[in-house]
């Protein structure tokens, strides 16, 4: 072995308290990556396979937008700010992120088997209510939301602070690359749902949620379990009222300034919130677009997949590129190319030959805007508080989230389903991302740039 490869293989990598060889941070991504891996194959089934349900149980596509859109974004816009702050807060013998992934684990999967058994629950529930049942696709509806519902809750706060257990686990040398590798891991899981499960969701949907809400409690424990988090410095003290309004009020008003009061913050938080809700039109509704063109869903399956495949293949250079370039910029040429992508789209998707092209490269570009600003928030928000100004971001986009599935939805209902027109949607809202993105770059530089930056506070 040459000096080179000695010296590369020795080399010592620290996040915070912690220390890594070369072989040790392997096996530490190993274990996120396994974690990582039982997360997506449970977020890649549900989204699509409760899509089907409810078009099977009547709903309409105001419900679908509302449920598959807006719920996770209500529900974000309370509970992930509280998550995250009593995170970054929190010191125990678990650390303090571990407890707030473990917890919520077994919720979601009795969330997962209660979608799995609606129509037996429905049912009994007809029975019960008598004279007084919405009728037994109503009551469906009711115990799909109920369980939907439930699900997004712990959810909500598990994805609030995973984030933050990797920023604080994982060197900031190699956060873009391993946020490659997490892409392709999501990526990996989605080929697998949508090649081989997909096109049995409509008949199966009891079986696949039932198995992969048990992979996901089965692996997702496993790595909180093997992942070890650091030492942390005492959190910060707030001097506070010490009446019951003082008591709410005054961690709200902390937040806000903390997180909101600079305008550069602001900046990047609208950015980030256009550039994700640009693919939003486009993936609430794509599995309706495809079947209003006849398309089977083995065959949407097969797009993805070769979407995914293309975007798994591009992961870990985009990771590279990342750590080389800055998620900032990447983020800006993906979003433009998008957006060209998507005019196309609109004026071409007539047919499923055309639908085809225009929706794998949605797959591909939206993946790669994805994977290339996943580290965005390592490398601009105060490592300190990541979590909570994490959060903030993602209020933020669930204020957008929230609004505009159900829009789309009602005027999709109000316009004859015309799902050409998502298309276009998605490529507006690209572009404004396009130049909110060039302004935080301008900031940005204005801050230091790449060689000198420092998170203002």
């Amino acid at each position: 072995m040459s000096d080179e490869s000695t010296r590369s293989f020795k080399k010592i990598w620290r996040a915070g308290t912690l220390t890594y060889t070369t072989t040790s941070l392997a096996v530490l991504f190993g274990w996120l990556l396994w974690g990582d891996f039982a997360w997506w194959m449970k977020e890649r089934a549900v989204v699509p396979v409760g899509q089907l349900m409810l078009r099977q149980f009547g709903a309409t596509d105001f419900l679908v937008g509302l449920l598959i859109g807006s719920v996770p974004a209500a529900l974000g816009l309370f509970i992930a700010p509280i998550a995250s702050v009593k995170s970054d807060h929190h010191r125990g013998r678990w650390g303090r992120r571990i407890p707030f992934l473990l917890i919520p684990t077994p919720c979601i999967v009795f969330a997962m088997f209660g979608m799995a058994g609606t129509a037996p629950l429905a049912d009994w529930l007809h029975r019960i209510l008598g004279s007084g049942s919405p009728g037994v696709v109503g009551c469906r509806l009711m115990v799909f939301g109920f369980f939907w519902t439930f699900f997004e809750i712990f959810q909500t706060i598990a994805q609030a602070v995973l984030g933050g257990l990797i920023n604080d686990v994982v060197p900031t040398e190699v956060i873009g690359r391993f946020y490659g590798l997490f892409r392709a891991v999501s990526l990996c899981a989605a080929m697998i749902f949508n090649f081989w499960l997909i096109g049995y969701a409509e008949e199966h949907y009891v079986a696949i949620f039932v198995g992969l809400g048990l992979l996901f409690g089965a692996g997702f424990s496993l790595m909180c379990i093997m992942v070890k988090e650091g030492e942390y410095p005492p959190p910060p003290v707030h001097a506070g009222r010490v009446t019951m309004a003082g008591r709410f009020y005054d961690p709200v008003r902390i937040y806000v300034r903390e997180c909101y009061s600079h305008p550069y913050y602001r900046w990047v938080f609208l950015a980030g919130m256009l550039g994700s809700i640009a693919a939003a039109p486009v993936n609430t509704f794509s599995v309706f677009y495809a079947k209003s063109l006849g398309m089977s869903m083995e065959r949407y399956g097969k797009l993805l997949v070769i979407g995914f495949g293309v975007s798994l293949v591009l992961s870990y250079l985009l990771g590279w590129l990342a750590d080389r370039f800055h998620p900032l910029r990447l983020g800006l040429a993906a979003l433009a190319a998008y957006a060209l992508l998507m005019f196309w789209g609109g004026w071409a998707a007539t047919t499923a030959e055309s639908f085809s092209i225009a929706f794998v490269g949605h797959v591909i570009l939206s993946g790669t805007f994805q994977t290339g600003t996943a580290s965005i928030g390592q490398r601009l928000y105060p490592k300190a508080q990541f979590a909570q100004f994490a959060s903030a971001a993602g209020l933020v986009a669930s204020l957008g989230f929230l609004i505009v599935p159900p829009s789309l939805g009602a005027f999709l209902d109000a316009t004859g389903r015309n799902y050409r027109s998502t298309f276009f949607l998605s490529g507006g809202v690209a572009i404004v991302a396009v130049i909110a993105f060039g302004l935080v770059i301008r900031r940005f530089k204005a801050l230091g740039g790449d060689r000198d930056y420092v998170a203002p506070r």
